[in-house]
């Protein structure tokens, strides 16, 4: 019988979903927050000359053994929940925590979708478009700069059609607000100007005319895709700008940009990503970014794919 460790926050009810169907299945589960250690969380961890890592994971209402663990998910769990110290104190111990528990964790010899080493490269946008065309994926023109006069020469280069977006994640808190930086098309007079360009890296791109773009979640070596239709204009700039105006479509992949995409996989060492093409007029398929540890339930509602289980016979190793 597999045992799964899933690390994931204890309020993601996407990974709720993932659970029942590993359960539902015949899988053991031990679910974890990384938030959870040290103060709810235990771990005893021993290695010697007869047997890797084995001990355990326990709290109060579950534990299991390291040497146990067939596979894990592993999906943007919380920071660590420190008991009382002062500020240096607590920089030491969630290093401690880190390189103790995360080291053993990343450490066990299994199944991983997607390893956390592997997933913290991929994050790198330079790394995934480097990597996507390397793999037969087309890819727009980029520029990534802090210098204004570099801005103008890339803008003049295509033809004055381009558009400006982070290099990172597009979210930050302000004033206790979560607030979005989202993709806005460069005007003439924005050209005029750039102050602020200096003060930070920006990533600049050719704009691509599309009919629609294409959320693909890829699960091992299978692949979902599902048209996403803008009905605004804010939304056919950016579709995550304005939810409300999309519909969404079940797709088949292009059997060329499916083989891109699992180059891409292999290369990175991932299991798992979300994935944002542009399709042109004419259907051909523009690489935007893969998200290693992307969104992807909201897409199974709306087209029914099957994304959940696939997931699931990943880590239990019945993938088809």
């Amino acid at each position: 019988m597999p045992t799964v460790l899933v690390i994931a926050a204890q309020d993601d009810w996407p990974t709720d979903r993932v659970v029942k169907a590993l359960t539902d299945g015949g899988a053991e589960v031990f679910r974890m927050d990384t938030a959870e250690f040290p103060q709810q969380l235990t771990l005893a961890g021993r290695l010697d000359a007869r047997q890797g890592w084995s001990g355990g994971l326990a709290t109060a209402h579950r534990a299991v053994d390291l040497a146990d663990i067939t596979a894990v998910y592993y999906r943007a769990p919380n920071p660590f929940d420190l008991p009382a110290m002062s500020e240096p104190e607590k920089r030491f111990a969630a290093a401690q925590a880190r390189a103790g528990l995360g080291g053993i964790i990343t450490a066990l010899d299994c199944r991983w979708m997607s390893h956390p080493a592997a997933m913290s490269r991929a994050e790198y946008k330079p790394r995934q478009l480097a990597t996507a065309r390397a793999c037969g994926l087309a890819v727009p023109a980029t520029l990534i700069t802090n210098n204004p006069a570099a801005v103008r020469s890339f803008v003049g280069e295509v033809g004055g059609r381009a558009v400006c977006k982070p290099v990172a994640t597009p979210v930050f808190i302000e004033g206790d607000q979560l607030k979005t930086v989202y993709t806005r098309r460069i005007a003439e007079e924005d050209l005029a100007d750039l102050r602020g360009i200096d003060t930070t890296a920006h990533l600049f791109q050719a704009w691509v005319d599309k009919a629609h773009e294409v959320r693909l979640t890829a699960v091992g070596e299978r692949l979902f895709a599902a048209e996403v239709h803008a009905n605004s204009e804010a939304a056919h700039t950016d579709w995550r700008s304005d939810y409300a105006s999309l519909t969404y479509k079940a797709a088949t992949v292009p059997d060329d940009i499916a083989e891109g995409v699992r180059r891409y996989m292999r290369r990175l060492d991932l299991r798992c990503a979300a994935m944002d093409f542009i399709v042109s007029p004419n259907g051909g398929w523009t690489f935007l970014e893969a998200n290693p540890c992307g969104q992807w339930d909201w897409i199974e509602h709306a087209t029914g794919l099957p994304i959940t289980q696939a997931i699931a016979d990943e880590l239990q190793g019945a993938a088809t």
